[in-house]
C-alpha cells in the first residue's frame, strides 16, 4: 500500500481526495457500530472512520485489531460532523472514510502507557527494557527531533564559518592519567591494547599541525566512570578546534554557535556577549566553578572580621590561612529539623565538621554560636548580608577553596527549598551563559606530592603567568575557560601549548612524569610539533547536555536514543555479556572474576 500522506497534513483542503495512510494505531473507539482509530505516525494523528457493516472483510479484521498494531488505510478526505472538531490537531476538521484496511502487524499489549502522562509514571528500567515503545511517546519523539535539529543547526554554523568536519579514530592507545578508559585487547597483537578515545584532544591539536586550521566534529567518546543523570559512558561532544586564534576568537566562535542553536531550535534570542567571571570570583561569590546566576544568595567573605573574634573555630581558620564564608538564604527560618540535618549530613560529606547556622525567628538570632560574637561581629554580619527576620545564615569556616565549596554546595540546596516553598523563582528558560575563565594552570596533588593539571597538560599558560612554571607553579593561570548555563558546564577548551620545548617541561618538570613514559604516550605529539605547529586552541561542548537543556529535563537519557542505566547496562539488549572461552583465547586473555 502506497502512503500518499502522513498523518499530520491533511486539512479541509484536501475535502473530496482520495489518500492512503499509515501508522501505529493510537485508539480505537467504537461508537455505535461505528469504529473511529486514531492514526499516529511521527509527523501526527489523523482520525479514520470505518464502518464494518458494510464490509463484512473489514469487520473481519477489526476484530483483531488492538492499540499499537501497525496499519495501512485507504478512502476520502470528509469533514467532521460540527462540534466534533478537535482544534488541538492540525487535522481536527476533517477525518479519512476508509474503504480498506491492510493490517501489517498486530501488537501485544504494551507493558506501559504510551502517552506521555502515563509514561513518565512508569518505572524508568521498564521504559529502557522497552526502549522502542517509549521512544513512542510524543515527548521522547520531540527529544529525538530537537537532538537532530541541534546537531543540523551545529553543523551548519561551522560550515559556514569556514570549518571542515574530520573524523577522527575511536581506537586509540591507553593515556591513564585521565579519566578510567574502555580497554580493547588486540588479536592481532598478543598482550596489547587500544583504548577507546575518551577526547579527540590529541587528534584535533594533530590536524592543526596538518594545516587543516579549522576543524570541528560531532565525536563519540567513552569513559569508564560512574553514570549520573548528566553522564553516560558514551557520551557525543562538538569538538572544535582553530588555528591563529586567542581566547577572544574562542569566545566569539561559540557565542556565535550558542546563539544560532537556540534561536533555530527554541526560536530563542540569548544576548551575547556572555558575561566573563575569574575562577576566583566565582568561586568566592558563588562557591563552584559552574555557577547558577539565575537566583542570588551569593557568599561573602567574612575572614577579616573574625580574625580576632571569641569564636575560635572562625578565629582559627581565619588566622591560619583559611577563609569564613557565609550566605543569607532569606525566608528559610522555617527550615524543618529534618531539612537542616539533611544539609548538615551534606556539608559533612564535603570535609565540614558540622554546619554553622542563624535562624531569625521572632525577632533572635537562634544559635548555638550567637552566644561568642560581639555586637560588632552581629553589626557587620546584619549590615552585609541584609539579616532581617525569616532569615536563614549558613557559615562555613575551612581552608579557602572547601569553604567555598561547602556553601556552594548548600547554596543549591537552599535554593531548592526555597523553590519548593514558592518564596524563589528558578525558570528553566531563564537563559543564563558565561564564561569561567583564569582557571589555575596547576593543582598540587597532596597525596602524592606533585603538581597535577587542573584540565590538562596541554593548555598554554597565561603569558605573563609563565615564568611562575619555575617557582610557583599554582600562581599560574591557564588559558582556559569554561562556558557555563544555569548551573551546567555545557563546555570547556583552552589555547593549547604549541611549542615543543615547552610542552615537555609541562610534562617532565612541572607534572614529574618520567621521560621515557613522557616518549612512550605523547612521543608523536611532541615530535609533530617540531615540523611547525602553529598557535591553535579550542573547544568542546557536550551535545547531550545542550540537548537536555534544550528539552527542559535534568536527565541526558531522556535526550539519547538507547542510553545505559546508572550500572552501566542496556536493559533493552541486555549487555554487558559474557563471552564464549573461544573469544577470549583468540584475544589471549583470561578474566578473574572478583571474590564473592
Amino acid at each position: 500500500m502506497h502512503r500518499s500522506h502522513h498523518c499530520a497534513q491533511l486539512t479541509s483542503a484536501n475535502l473530496g481526495a482520495s489518500v492512503s495512510l499509515a501508522g501505529w494505531v493510537d485508539t480505537i473507539r467504537d461508537q455505535g457500530g461505528i469504529i473511529f482509530v486514531d492514526l499516529r505516525d511521527r509527523e501526527g494523528v489523523t482520525q479514520i472512520k470505518l464502518e464494518p457493516h458494510d464490509n463484512a472483510t473489514l469487520g473481519e479484521q477489526l476484530k483483531h485489531l488492538k492499540t499499537e498494531s501497525v496499519i495501512g488505510i485507504t478512502g476520502k478526505v470528509t469533514r467532521r460532523p460540527a462540534g466534533t472538531e478537535n482544534k488541538s490537531l492540525p487535522t481536527g476538521e476533517v477525518e479519512i472514510e476508509a474503504t480498506s484496511l491492510e493490517i501489517h502487524n498486530l501488537s501485544d499489549t504494551p507493558p506501559f502507557p504510551l502517552d506521555d502522562a502515563g509514561g513518565d509514571k512508569v518505572n524508568e528500567d521498564l521504559r529502557l527494557t522497552y526502549r522502542y515503545l517509549d521512544l513512542r511517546r510524543p515527548k521522547m519523539r520531540k527529544n529525538l527531533l530537537t537532538r537532530h535539529r541541534a546537531s543540523k543547526s551545529i553543523r551548519d554554523y561551522f560550515d559556514a564559518s569556514g570549518f571542515i568536519e574530520v573524523e577522527t579514530p575511536a581506537l586509540f592507545k591507553s593515556t591513564p592519567e585521565g579519566a578510567r578508559e574502555y580497554l580493547v585487547p588486540s588479536r592481532i597483537h598478543p598482550g596489547q591494547f587500544y583504548a577507546l578515545s575518551q577526547s579527540p584532544q590529541q587528534f584535533k591539536q594533530i590536524l592543526m599541525v596538518a594545516g587543516v586550521e579549522k576543524y570541528f566534529q560531532i565525536a563519540r567518546c567513552f569513559r569508564d566512570e560512574d553514570l549520573r543523570s548528566d553522564r553516560q559512558m558514551e557520551f557525543t561532544q562538538v569538538d572544535v578546534e582553530a588555528s591563529f586564534v586567542t581566547r577572544e576568537d574562542i569566545y566569539a566562535l561559540f557565542e556565535g554557535m550558542l546563539k544560532k542553536l537556540w534561536k533555530d531550535v527554541l526560536g530563542t534570542d540569548i544576548a551575547t556577549p556572555f558575561l566573563r567571571l575569574p575562577f576566583a570570583d566565582a568561586m568566592n561569590r558563588f562557591g563552584v566553578d559552574k555557577p547558577d546566576l539565575r537566583f542570588g544568595l551569593e557568599l561573602v567573605d567574612f575572614t577579616e572580621l573574625f580574625k580576632t573574634s571569641g569564636f575560635k573555630v572562625f578565629a582559627s581558620a581565619a588566622t591560619g590561612g583559611g577563609a569564613v564564608k557565609a550566605f543569607n538564604a532569606k525566608g528559610l527560618a522555617d527550615l524543618t529539623q529534618g531539612e537542616l540535618k539533611s544539609l548538615e549530613e551534606i556539608a559533612k560529606s564535603l570535609g565540614a565538621k558540622g554546619l554553622a547556622f542563624i535562624k531569625v525567628e521572632g525577632g533572635e538570632w537562634k544559635s548555638p554560636i550567637v552566644k561568642f560574637f560581639s555586637e560588632g561581629e552581629k553589626a557587620a554580619l546584619t549590615t552585609q548580608l541584609g539579616i532581617a527576620e525569616g532569615d536563614m545564615v549558613f557559615f562555613a569556616a575551612a581552608p579557602w577553596e572547601k569553604a567555598c565549596a561547602i556553601l556552594g554546595r548548600i547554596r543549591l540546596e537552599a535554593a531548592a527549598l526555597l523553590q519548593k516553598r514558592g518564596k524563589l523563582a528558578i525558570r528553566h528558560d531563564d537563559w543564563k551563559f558565561l564564561w569561567v575563565v583564569d582557571f589555575p594552570l596547576m593543582s598540587h596533588d597532596e597525596a602524592e606530592n606533585r603538581y597535577v593539571a587542573t584540565h590538562h597538560p596541554f593548555t598554554a599558560p597565561v603569558a605573563e603567568d609563565a615564568a611562575f612554571l619555575d617557582t610557583d607553579p599554582k600562581k599560574v593561570r591557564g588559558q582556559h575557560y569554561d562556558v557555563v548555563l544555569n548551573g551546567m558546564e555545557l563546555g570547556g577548551g583552552s589555547i593549547r601549548i604549541h611549542q615543543p620545548a615547552l610542552q615537555k617541561k609541562v610534562f617532565e618538570e612541572v607534572l614529574k612524569i618520567p621521560a621515557d613514559v613522557v616518549e612512550s604516550r605523547f612521543g608523536y605529539l611532541l615530535k609533530a610539533f617540531t615540523y611547525g605547529a602553529p598557535p591553535h586552541g579550542g573547544i568542546a561542548f557536550g551535545l547531550d547536555r545542550m540537548c537536555a537543556l534544550l528539552c527542559g529535563t535534568t536527565s541526558i537519557r531522556d535526550v539519547i536514543a538507547f542510553p545505559k542505566t546508572q550500572k552501566g547496562q542496556d536493559l533493552m539488549a541486555q549487555s554487558p555479556t559474557p563471552v564464549t572461552a573461544r573469544q577470549l583465547k583468540e584475544l589471549h586473555i583470561a578474566t578473574v572474576m572478583p571474590a564473592e
